[in-house]
This record gives C-alpha cells, structure tokens and sequence, in this order.
C-alpha cells in the first residue's frame, strides 16, 4: 500500500464518512469472514459506503494505492470469498439497502445491492408476487452476494439459479468504471451481455452495486410431502414418478444423521413413526383436490415399487413449513460441529450411479467422521458434510478432508459434474477448480480478470489466481 494507515484512514472517511470507517476488532472480525471457519479475518478496515458515487470513489483510491479490496454482503458464503485474511479493504453493502423501484406491468424490483434476500421476498408478497430463490440464509444474504455467487437454493428445479432472474445489474469495474448492463430489458440483442459475467465472479471483476430483479406468480397453495427410503438411490424413481404427475416446486433430500441433529437441536417432531436411512421432501403446487389425489396415487405406487417405506402430506402452510424446516434447519443446526462441505452437483440422471460410489468412497476414508448428506438432489446437487470431532484441531481436519476431497472430485470430473454446484469457489474450492473446468476455461477467466481488474484489487486469490 503507497501510504501509512492514518493517511488510508483519513482518504476513506473524506469518502463515506468517518462514522463509516470501522477498525473497532469486533467490527474487523465480523466484517471480514464468511461462514467458513477455515480462515483468520484480517483486514486493514471496513467501509461501509451510502452511494454508488462511494464506491467508485473507493475503488479508484484503491487503485491509486495499490490496496486490494473484499466485498462484503451477508457474509452467509461457504467457500470463503468473502474473506479478508491478508489486510485487504472490506467493502460492505449494509447501507445500500433500498429497494428502489418497482413497476408491477413489468414485474421488474430494482433494489441496492445490500437489500436483504427476504426483504425481496417479502415486498414481493406484498405485491402479490414471488421472488423465488430461497435458501436457509436467505434472512441475512444479499442480493449483490446472491448475484456474485449466483446463489441456487431450494427452488431450482422449478425456478432455476439467481441468474434467471437477474434482467440488469450496475457494476463498478476492478477500473473503477461503472457499467449499466442490460437495464432490465427482456431483449436485448446488441452483443456480449456483460451481465452474466459478473453473475458468479464472486467479487473479482468489480462489486455489484445495484441489480434489477424479475418476479414471478405466486405458486398456487405449496404442499409438502416427507418420504423416508432405503437408500439414495431410490430418491430417484422417486422424483421421476412425481414429476410425470405433478408440477413440482422442490425435491429436496436429507439423512437420517442429518435429521437426528434437527429434531434434538431444534425440539420438531419426526415427520412419522418409521425411521428411515434416508428422506426426500416434494414440494407441489396444489390447484384442486384432483392434484392432492394425484400424489397419493403416485406415493401408493412409489410404496408398492419398494421406494418409499413410509410418508406424510402438509395439510395446511403451517404444517407445510414444519416441514420444511426439517431440511431447512440442518445447516444451522451442525454449523456448531465446524463442517467441511462439500457442494457438488452432477446431471440428475447420473445422481445415483454418481451417489453411490461417492458414499463408498467417503465411508471408506472417513470411518471416524460423521457423514451428513443433503441437498437439491432433484436438480442435481448434493451437499456432503463431515463433521469435525471435537479433538481434532481444526487445521489438521481442514487438511485431512482437502486430501479425500481429491478422490471425490475425481467422482465428479468422472461423472462431468461441477466441484461448487451453488456455493462458489472462493478459497476452498480453488485448488479443485481444475476438476471442472479445463486449462483453456481457466485461462479465458484470467483474462477476463486482467481486463475488468487490471491492477489485481478486486478479491485477489479468490476463483483465479493472476
């Protein structure tokens, strides 16, 4: 950096304002992690800017002073990409959270990239509209975060990832430019759409500032169904049975492990009487009584076909949401036992092969682990957990699980899946990106890195190296 920290400090507060700069150690730690543990935050200073005119100013300083800069949303990320562990600037959008226009002819929400994930969710209610990727963080993540990671959730096989809904997004370049990319037209065929290379850049081209979001009809009454099944595998016939019948909004999936640790942390109820290895939970729209009939129907036949061992059907919202917090919960719940996750998808129909020999893998190197499994499995993505025993210091267990970690992506590269379905790279997926993406891809992403951020500030040593 080409000046001392009082003279950093001074040039930041003439900016944003000095009740705006934090450098309190409470405000650094907070500022300056995600919900990885595997990494000390360090940062030279957080801001926290009012305006999009802030953030340029703070990026061009930045670049005048050779100081490299993390962007700070909610901070719910699993890859560590939003930390700043090397005295890096923490930008964070707190401030910047209004919603700032909304035109109902165009079912169009233009909102500061700090407003909250829920808070879209609930103006959209109000408008009797939907905003519908969700996800266990969705009452602390940020749009402008949701966007860099293209955040995915529990609703993607119905509604697809944050991309299909971003229709424009203002961005401040790694340069310092600000870019108004799309500006919310549904076409728009003039050339490269620069917006969709800042949706999953995770902060390393430039900051998202402002986006402007698409919504959605409300689902017609949702309602949840909880089976339990023998193995992974059966999830399968499972899904394809339901979606011939049905319009679904979710097929979620979940151990028993898993399941054990909601219902003791959280004091739910189990979903039935039978105990089952494993649990997937259907989400459908239900139009008229003739839908409800159709999925006992198919859940008769799904029992009769050995898939199903035992299951329950919401009867009303609140039910429904008990339900769900069955999946919901577990991440809160084992985040207490400092997990390595491992986010990793592959095409549906290759799940079970893919799941199986995952499994076999993972049971035959971690015989001391426990081993959580869950996720999105009717889109593809499974979310594996191993949980950290408490004498294991957290260095050597980050490292032991890094090492198997190799075997398992070498399943996904095998199966043409992703190492990160919906969590991003970061710093913890780094090392593995070459498992999904070839020596070619990766040169192409450093150089579009080189172009929006020639200088090297913006999340340096997340996704790419340069």
């Amino acid at each position: 950096m080409n000046c001392s920290k009082s003279d950093l400090l001074e040039q930041l507060a003439a900016i944003v304002g000095a009740e705006w700069v934090k450098q309190d150690p409470a405000d650094l730690n907070n500022y300056g992690k995600d919900w990885t543990k595997a990494y000390a935050p360090a940062p030279i200073a957080v801001v926290l800017p009012g305006s999009i005119d802030a953030v340029v100013d703070l990026v061009k300083l930045a670049n005048r002073l050779g100081l490299a800069i993390v962007p700070s949303g909610g901070r719910t990320g699993l890859s560590g990409g939003a930390v700043a562990a090397s005295g890096e600037l923490v930008i964070a959008f707190d401030r910047m959270n209004r919603i700032l226009e909304f035109d109902a002819s165009d079912r169009q929400v233009v909102c500061q990239a700090g407003v909250v994930t829920e808070q879209l969710q609930q103006f959209a209610d109000e408008h009797d509209l939907f905003y519908p990727v969700d996800f266990a963080s969705s009452g602390s993540s940020q749009l402008g975060g949701n966007v860099a990671t293209n955040a995915g959730g529990i609703k993607v096989i119905r509604y697809g990832m944050t991309r299909n809904w971003v229709q424009g997004l203002k961005v401040v370049t790694g340069k310092g430019d600000l870019l108004d990319l799309n500006r919310g037209l549904v076409k728009n065929a003039t050339g490269y759409d620069f917006r969709h290379l800042f949706i999953g850049s995770e902060g390393t081209l430039g900051l998202i500032v402002e986006v402007t979001m698409g919504l959605a009809s409300k689902p017609q009454d949702p309602t949840v169904m909880v089976f339990g099944i023998e193995t992974m595998a059966a999830a399968m016939p499972v899904l394809q049975s339901f979606q011939k019948q049905l319009k679904l909004t979710a097929f979620e999936f979940f151990s028993e492990k898993a399941l054990r640790h909601v219902l003791a942390e959280k004091g739910l109820p189990r979903p039935f009487e039978t105990e089952c290895p494993f649990y997937t939970l259907v989400e459908f729209e239900n139009y008229s009584e003739q839908d409800l009939e159709t999925a006992m129907a198919t859940f008769e036949s799904c029992v009769e076909a050995g898939w199903i061992l035992d299951g329950t059907m919401s009867q009303n919202s609140s039910q429904a949401a008990n339900l769900w917090r069955l999946r919901e919960d577990i991440s809160e719940t084992i985040a207490k036992f400092t997990p390595y996750k491992n986010d990793i998808s592959v095409k549906a129909s290759k799940v079970p092969g893919f799941l199986e020999e995952v499994d076999a893998l993972v049971a035959a190197q971690y015989p001391d682990f426990e081993i959580i499994w869950f996720g999105h499995i009717g889109d593809g993505n499974v979310h594996l957990n191993i949980l950290k025993p408490d004498a294991l210091p957290a260095a050597d267990f980050f490292a032991e699980c890094a090492r198997v970690s190799d075997g398992v992506f070498e399943l996904v590269r095998k199966h043409g899946g992703s190492v990160s379905a919906e969590h991003g790279v970061g710093l913890l997926k780094k090392p593995f990106l070459h498992y999904s993406r070839s020596p070619q891809e990766v040169d192409y992403m450093r150089a579009m890195k080189r172009l929006f951020d020639p200088n090297n500030i913006m999340n340096p040593g997340k996704l790419v190296d340069v």
